[in-house]
């Protein structure tokens, strides 16, 4: 599935800059397809560019004569050179992510505007979050559990319903309905014919616009290609994939000195991988479903986490270190449940729950190599196509069909979230006038924009300019087994510094209260250096104490949760105590601070916050 297709969101590191911004509004007076634009600047990898920034007005539900209306930010990077040709709408993956985030606009933004309309659902006015969702998912102690599941799924029906409560007519947040929000832009900026830039899950909202409006488009480009019903890993066609990464590894002289046979032992390491990591418990089905998403970049340049340090975790699980693994599902636990907009992640999804259903009615995972893990937790194991009913709007677009708009279909051979395979046999013969190119030892998208990208502006720019298929820039790029940081080796970072915080910070307060007992308090300034300095170092040991703790004892607790703020607290009030005590204060002042300094902590903003949202959560 393409949810987050970014390589275990690459630790985290999205690009945000503008999607942070508020959201828009709509104006007074307001009617449907009015748009307002200002000049503005947006960011790019190449540095700002001219634009114009404003706001689209739509029907929440075109269904509804009678729908309110909502707001959609929408912004045209503008061209640097004339004559222009067509303009370029660019459609994000996700689903659940912002499509107001393009850094690479620059490659396309010479003789073309760049026009990125705000996906409804999660840049507009009304965003479908689900707070339920994610405090569900941080009392996960495995993400790809039962128990998880029935969360999960429990949590999004709350979800649904408080935001149908408040007003959201959730039937208009569709993909067809996303389409005729493009329509609706492309005509109101006064353009003709326009050009699609698609990626990933945003690739099934291109195939819909040509289905639906195939004379207001004049070429497409898919990178990472995801037809209809495969909005979830096809398990079988992840062997597959395995399998050829094996013959990959058996090639390459340091992988194959650890392996005879990389599937094989990826098999054998799944199903005896061991339960804890020294104290700390290891949750093998959170580490396989997050290795999906590690999966999804074969190189260290598209991503931070790539395949061939995925691998190396696993190898070194087999070889008996299973660190990496530990440190996979921490990222997995620490990531996902705050990642998406999981109300229009769920909604988007929804036009697959007939091939879900069909999948899990058929029994799911045949047993295959990683127990499709990744699929399980999306989709809360089959529950959430029932828990977030599809729109009536999809009934008609879950199936390919014809097209006559030229397409190029961008495929890596080794993508485990869009195989090439899937886009060959189901796709390609719908596409009267398309052409797909395989790039070689690249995987998901990541790796399209950061590998070669000489050979991609060129592959991008001679297609839409001439309808040519130039790859001539493109050389094969083997994958690298050689790992730079290994997970191994993060685990261990992470655990030092929490171990050494959290020491550091006992040290600190055991040497204040020493100090205290003999020499009665501290000076003035010590004392104001302590208040200060020092607390915010007490604070974070106490916050990484809690988190050994959590992680070691409660594994189904959010580790940087309340508990961890709770325990900063009372580390912070301990520390400002024991600077603040001197000779001569009473007992009954004494001992009232010490439990004012303990009790400082317990209802901290973020604890109560956390407790809260867990309760709503039940």
């Amino acid at each position: 599935m393409a949810l987050g297709v970014i390589g275990l969101l690459s630790l985290g590191l999205v690009y945000t800059g503008w999607s942070g911004r508020s959201r828009p509004s709509v104006p007074d007076g307001a009617r449907s397809g009015d748009l307002t634009l200002e000049p503005c600047t947006y960011p790019t990898g190449d540095g700002d560019r001219a634009a114009d920034c404003g706001t689209l007005v739509v029907p929440e539900n075109r269904r509804d004569a009678g729908s309110r209306l909502i707001a959609l930010p929408v912004v045209r990077v503008r061209a640097t050179a004339t004559p222009a040709a067509e303009p370029v709408f660019r459609l994000e993956g996700g689903p659940g992510q912002s499509n107001l985030d393009f850094p690479t606009a620059g490659w396309l933004s010479g003789n073309r505007d760049v026009v990125l309309v705000g996906y409804r659902g999660v840049d507009g006015s009304v965003r479908l979050d689900c707070p339920e969702v994610t405090a569900a998912l941080r009392r996960s102690a495995d993400l790809a559990s039962e128990r998880t599941a029935e969360r999960f799924a429990g949590a999004l029906r709350d979800c649904r319903r408080r935001l149908a409560d408040a007003g959201a007519d959730l039937d208009g947040y569709s993909l067809p309905q996303r389409v005729d929000d493009l329509e609706a832009a492309r005509r109101a900026l006064g353009y003709g014919r326009i050009d699609l830039l698609s990626q990933s899950a945003g690739t099934r909202t291109a195939m819909i616009y040509a289905w639906r409006y195939p004379a207001s488009l004049h070429r497409s480009v898919m990178i990472g290609a995801n037809p209809p019903g495969h909005f979830m890993w096809d398990p079988e066609i992840t062997d597959e994939q395995l399998r050829h990464y094996a013959e990959l590894c058996a090639a390459d002289e340091g992988c194959a000195a650890r392996t005879g046979d990389l599937a094989a032992s990826l098999r054998a390491t799944v199903a005896d991988a061991p339960d804890r990591w020294g104290p700390l418990p290891l949750k093998k089905g959170t580490a396989r479903t997050a290795t999906l998403w590690g999966l999804h970049e074969a190189t260290a340049a598209a991503a931070p986490l790539n395949a061939p340090t995925t691998f190396d975790a696993w190898l070194s699980a087999a070889e008996g270190d299973p660190s990496g693994l530990w440190a996979l599902a921490t990222m997995a636990d620490l990531i996902f449940p705050g990642s998406f907009v999981w109300g229009e992640s769920a909604a988007t999804a929804s036009i697959d729950s007939p091939a879900v259903k069909a999948y899990y009615a058929g029994g799911g995972d045949p047993g295959t190599i990683l127990g499709n893990a990744a699929t399980d937790f999306v989709w809360a194991r089959g529950r959430l196509a029932d828990a977030w009913p599809t729109s009536p709007d999809h009934a008609e677009y879950q199936r390919v069909r014809p097209s006559d708009v030229e397409t190029l279909v961008v495929s890596g051979s080794v993508d485990f979230t869009a195989p090439p395979r899937v886009a060959a046999d189901e796709l390609m013969p719908a596409l009267r006038n398309g052409h797909q190119v395989v790039l070689a030892e690249l995987g998901h998208t990541t790796d399209f924009w950061h590998n070669q990208p000489a050979a991609g502006k060129r592959l991008l720019n001679t297609f839409y300019d001439r309808g040519v298929v130039d790859r001539s820039g493109y050389t094969t790029q083997p994958v690298d087994f050689e790992v730079g940081m290994t997970m191994p080796a993060i685990a261990r970072v992470i655990l030092l510094m929490l171990a050494g915080g959290a020491l550091l910070a006992v040290v600190l307060l055991g040497a204040m209260a020493l100090w205290v007992w003999r020499r009665g308090g501290f000076g003035v300034v010590a004392s104001a250096l302590l208040r200060s300095l020092a607390a915010a170092v007490v604070g974070l040991g106490g916050w990484f104490l809690a988190i050994l703790v959590v992680a070691s004892v409660w594994p189904g607790l959010f580790a940087s949760g309340g508990l961890a703020v709770v325990a900063a607290g009372i580390a912070v009030g301990l520390c400002v105590y024991l600077a603040w005590l001197r000779r001569g204060i009473g007992p009954g002042l004494r001992y009232g601070a010490l439990a004012a300094a303990v009790a400082w902590g317990w209802p901290a903003p973020g604890w109560a916050g956390t407790r809260s949202r867990a309760w709503r959560a039940r």
